[in-house]
């Protein structure tokens, strides 16, 4: 499969089940974005986030990827507590916030029924993936949100998983030359339970820090 493009057109229908979804909310939701969500972020980004996919009312209403649910608030805050962001978060596209060396893409750019996409729907949604890592020429680091964008990502590269372990705070060199790092995703559920802390997440940055500035 060859795209040339970086971010899937609006009426992208690649997968049948999302594009159905997306449709039905454009029915239920008129103002929500309800499309596939591009890439967000300063074209001369050294750190690159990859993610899995749009929170139905987060960036599938508001169009911006980690905008408007709970995930964004501890991605955003993070980012601008160690000089990633210009401007301030307010959960809307419009806010006026901007990255700063650093960009944001989801594996799969179209919100999936209960937050799980298909293998299938990830690997139609790869070549994407692949299209914006190499349009941003400036990446030295690459941090991944969940075991599965870590996966799709590592498989984008036509590498193998069992030479990348997903570990949370893990770091891997890559045979590209970036560096990747896992955390788990920024989740409600997984800071509401425990698996993943402010500290934590935090502490995955500092590692990142580290090793690119």
């Amino acid at each position: 499969m060859t795209i040339e493009a970086v971010d899937p057109p609006k009426e992208c229908n690649r997968c049948p089940r999302l594009r159905n979804f997306i449709l039905d909310h454009r029915e239920n939701e008129p103002d929500w974005f309800n499309a596939p969500v591009p890439s967000f972020g300063d074209k001369t980004a050294r750190l690159m986030i990859v993610g899995l996919a749009p929170g139905l009312k987060g960036a599938n209403r508001t169009g911006r990827p980690f905008t408007g649910d709970y995930a964004g608030d501890l991605l955003y805050a993070t980012l601008g507590k160690f000089g990633y962001t210009t401007g301030n978060y307010d959960k809307r596209p419009d806010d006026g916030l901007a990255l700063k060396g650093a960009m944001i893409t989801n594996a799969v750019r179209c919100v999936p029924p209960q937050n799980k996409p298909t293998g299938e729907e990830i690997n139609n949604c790869r070549p994407f993936l692949i299209n914006t890592l190499n349009a941003y020429d400036k990446l030295k680091a690459i941090l991944v949100l969940g075991r599965i964008a870590h996966d799709t990502f590592i498989r984008a590269l036509g590498e193998k998983l069992k030479d990348y372990p997903f570990t949370h705070a893990a770091s891997h060199e890559l045979s590209n030359g970036l560096m990747l790092f896992d955390s788990y995703h920024c989740s409600r559920y997984n800071t509401n339970t425990g698996r993943l802390t402010e500290e934590m997440f935090e502490a995955v940055f500092e590692k990142i820090d580290n090793e690119i500035r």
